[in-house]
């Protein structure tokens, strides 16, 4: 305890050193912030209040834009400030809280990307059983277990790295707080942190990424035997959901299936789980489905039939 009360805050390096670059990454990501929040909140007001988007596709869908608008807001916000000030600081316990949610919303959504291909394997696979398993109530118990495993997930890595003594160096390589650049400033050999860390948040994003892949598979083979439109249809929703879980668990393997070392890239490809992803997701899930656009424009229409009288 006395060695960790040496280091009560740390100091990150950011994305850049360079001013100049620094001013662009600010106007970039301000704008990318803004667009994460609009977007999202968007798709959860046009879900709640359209009666015609009333499917657990779109119940999971709402949740899920809660979450990246959650999980944005644990790094985005500082990463924005820190772009702007000379000396990037975060508090000891400000940086074990980040760490915490971080993984907590970060794995909540590996659970929800999980749940909503399981519900589409089912609404395709087996149509007619289709309303019996995925209720409201099954619903319920999936979105739960969902932020359960995040939050068991996430308290399993908080602890790992709370327990560890901090003596100094305090200067983390990194934007923001995460597992393995504390790993490099502990007083003491992390190899089996390091281990169990891989194991933890890498196990979790490789078996949900197979689990996908799989699901996506038997999807496609069934579909043989589905009418041409509705064949259409399907491959629309499938080919979105596809597209966001490239984007989100393609970097979080990078990131996390490997020991305690950490890359160049790193930084990167953190920008892009982190920010671009949530980003991209309400664009990916509105541009190629039909039944979101029609709900927003009539949603649109309401307000506009409002502001006239």
């Amino acid at each position: 305890t006395e060695n960790r009360n040496n280091v009560t805050e740390f100091i990150l390096h950011g994305l850049t050193q360079d001013k100049t670059v620094a001013k662009v990454y600010f106007s970039f990501f301000l704008v990318f912030y803004a667009i994460i929040i609009l977007g999202n909140l968007l798709i959860i007001i046009t879900i709640k209040t359209s009666e015609q988007l009333n499917s657990p596709m779109y119940f999971f869908l709402s949740y899920l834009s809660f979450v990246d608008i959650s999980y944005s807001t644990i790094t985005a916000p500082k990463l924005i400030y820190d772009l702007l000030v000379e000396k990037k600081t975060i508090s000891f316990v400000g940086c074990i809280a980040q760490l915490f949610a971080g993984h907590f919303f970060g794995c909540t959504e590996i659970f929800l990307l999980t749940v909503m291909a399981y519900d589409r394997c089912i609404a395709i696979c087996k149509p007619l059983h289709y309303t019996n398993i995925v209720n409201k109530h099954a619903c319920g118990w999936l979105v739960a277990a969902s932020w359960v495993g995040g939050f068991v997930h996430s308290l399993v890595q908080t602890l790992l790295a709370i327990q560890l003594p901090f003596c100094g160096p305090n200067e983390i390589d990194h934007f923001f707080c995460d597992v393995h650049p504390l790993l490099k400033l502990a007083c003491t050999d992390t190899y089996i942190v390091g281990v169990i860390v891989a194991a933890n948040s890498g196990v979790i994003s490789l078996s949900c990424f197979v689990v996908l892949i799989v699901s996506y598979a038997v999807i496609l083979v069934s579909l043989r035997t589905h009418s041409s439109e509705g064949r259409l249809k399907a491959l629309y929703t499938c080919t979105s959901h596809i597209t966001v879980v490239v984007l989100f668990f393609g970097p979080c393997i990078f990131i996390y299936m490997r020991p305690s070392t950490t890359f160049s890239a790193d930084k990167m490809v953190s920008v892009f789980y982190t920010i671009m992803t949530p980003m991209l997701n309400p664009l990916i899930y509105t541009l190629r489905n039909e039944e979101v656009k029609n709900a927003m424009k009539k949603l649109w229409s309401r307000k506009v039939k409002r502001s006239e009288k």
